[in-house]
């Protein structure tokens, strides 16, 4: 029998507000993840993300990265770092189709993002 372990921390994709309480009600500690404008949540790491393209692809201040994927390196460097309370997990709140796409797109092209984050 073959063991493995995955220690990335697992990203679930919520669509709404009421889904958003419910999978930060279930589980251990979380953290948000949240396209803008981000819903108060005192108590939470929360970093947040505008779905909207603001720059060029392969500029030179992003290097072409979702900014879902720079905002989730934000979230693990604070985490890491001591910044936050600790989390286990990231619930992620994108109601847009461009804030979903970047979220799945940071989770599966984005070498540093896929290193850290699993979805879960």
């Amino acid at each position: 029998m073959a063991w493995t372990l995955d220690a990335r921390i697992p990203l679930l994709l919520v669509d709404d507000k009421a889904r958003l309480a419910a999978a930060l009600a279930a589980g251990p500690p979380a953290a948000l993840l949240a396209e803008a404008p981000a819903p108060a949540c005192p108590g939470l790491a929360l970093e947040a993300f505008d779905s909207a393209e603001a720059h060029a692809p392969a500029c030179t201040c992003c290097a072409g990265r979702p900014a879902a994927a720079i905002a989730l390196d934000r979230l693990f460097q604070a985490r890491v770092r001591g910044q936050v309370p600790w989390f286990e997990r990231v619930v992620a709140l994108a109601g847009s189709a461009s804030g979903q796409a970047q979220v799945q797109a940071a989770l599966t092209g984005d070498a540093v993002t896929a290193a850290r984050f699993r979805p879960g």
